[in-house]
């Protein structure tokens, strides 16, 4: 069969298909709107018929020494069993990109390789086909030109369709996380969600947000994005996505206080005529009140300076798209981290959204990666978490998701001595501009 490419400039057909064809936050035109500091285009493929087989964002930036680097974010949305439709694409976009005078064109496709371990046929598919297309396969996932190629899902439906019930999967976490969602609404914790409008109206919450960030920045040693950035991604996916808020307020807690207070008095008062074998449960429920009491007290205390009454302690930025909802930023504030545990509680009420929306998935998010060999077969050797990320992996793991390793990043190499200088030479200059964004970011 003969496929015929050319640039869309229909968007609205273009992200109907790839809401159709199962794609992705990163492959929609709105991912275009976000990022634009690159130079966006937009391709699709057609069949015999004339329907849409194939949509691809391309996305362009120049980088000094290296040429210009066009991406597919997630690769093109098509059927990736279909060789002839992926061999005639590669063959039009190695054209197109020639005529741009581009020095690589990148992909890195959400097709599984391994999930919780185990081998996925279809990834190894995938890499051969690739490969035979004349793609490079970057074997390091610790030098991605995005993201690295692992990513933590926690499935929300159950095997016969039916969603899970958040008291089901709480169920499911670990004994850590259930206590400390427990804890959370025992405390004082409440969330809210707010769209862009909300925003807008209120600058207040993205200042809140921007709190939470920088402490969890300043903790993890990543460098946040600033209230503009996030401005502009709200504002491109619109009711596709939302900022959840946590706050500790003062006053739930200490009216929860008061009635534990009550009750400890109720428990002194039956303690003397109490019959011998329920002494033992009695006194335990008092120690576990007094130790609350404790913790409770010490909230108040570090809150003292802190004149409102809600105060910010986590939060972060969701996009729902086409049945997944993935978890772009997230994080909590110092401030009573440890007390509260506010990241479980946040985590797990972010979960319980994703359900009340009818998602399929709830993606945590990724980990950066050590570089490890490739595996014997020629594709990604088994991903190992950044020694800075295992906290953050075991985090994620603890809410029941599944380890995806995804095939990973694959170039079209066109200029092989630009090629060259993006991949060894501009090494370096990028360590060393982490290191100034670092500085930066402390100074702000």
């Amino acid at each position: 069969m003969a496929y015929v490419f050319r640039e869309e400039t229909d968007r609205q057909a273009f992200e109907q298909f790839v809401l159709a064809g199962g794609g992705i936050y990163l492959q929609s035109a709105k991912w275009a709107k976000v990022k634009e500091e690159w130079k966006s285009r937009f391709y699709c493929g057609f069949d015999g018929a004339g329907e849409r087989v194939l949509s691809a964002l391309v996305m362009e930036r120049r980088i000094p020494g290296a040429g210009r680097i066009w991406y597919s974010p997630a690769g093109p949305v098509c059927d990736y069993a279909n060789e002839e439709l992926f061999a005639d694409f590669t063959a039009f976009i190695k054209g197109e990109a020639k005529r741009a005078g581009a020095t690589a064109y990148f992909i890195d496709p959400c097709i599984e390789l391994r999930v919780n371990g185990e081998p996925q046929q279809r990834g190894k598919a995938a890499h051969d086909m690739f490969v035979k297309n004349g793609f490079t396969f970057n074997s390091d996932a610790s030098k991605c030109l995005y993201k690295a190629p692992v990513q933590l899902i926690l499935n929300l439906k159950k095997p016969d369709g039916a969603p899970y019930t958040p008291a089901e999967l709480l169920k499911s976490f670990e004994k850590g996380v259930r206590y400390s969602v427990r804890v959370g609404e025992q405390r004082g914790l409440i969330e809210k969600t707010y769209t862009i409008d909300d925003i807008k109206k209120d600058p207040q919450i993205m200042k809140d947000y921007l709190a939470v960030m920088s402490d969890t920045s300043e903790r993890d040693d990543f460098v946040e994005r600033g209230g503009e950035y996030c401005e502009r991604l709200l504002s491109a996916f619109g009711d596709r996505m939302d900022m959840m808020l946590v706050y500790y307020d003062k006053n739930k807690d200490k009216a929860q206080q008061e009635e534990r207070l009550k009750r400890r008095a109720e428990l002194e008062a039956a303690l003397p005529a109490a019959p011998e074998k329920k002494l033992r449960g009695i006194k335990e429920e008092i120690d576990s009140i007094d130790k609350q009491t404790a913790h409770y007290e010490e909230r108040v205390k570090e809150t003292a300076d802190d004149p409102a009454d809600l105060i910010c302690v986590a939060g972060g930025i969701t996009v729902r798209y086409n049945g997944m909802a993935s978890c772009l930023f997230g994080g909590a504030k110092n401030l009573l981290r440890n007390n509260l545990r506010a990241s479980h509680y946040f985590n797990f009420r972010r979960i319980c959204r994703s359900i009340e929306l009818g998602h399929d998935f709830h993606d945590l998010g990724y980990v950066l990666l050590d570089p490890v060999p490739p595996a014997p077969d020629g594709t990604l050797g088994i991903c190992k978490p950044n020694k800075d990320f295992e906290g953050i992996l075991a985090f994620k793991k603890s809410f029941g998701s599944d380890y995806i390793e995804y095939v990973g990043e694959y170039a079209l190499v066109l200029n092989k001595a630009l090629y060259f200088s993006y991949t060894h030479l501009l090494e370096k200059a990028r360590d060393v501009q982490s290191v100034v964004n670092r500085v930066v970011r402390k100074r702000r």
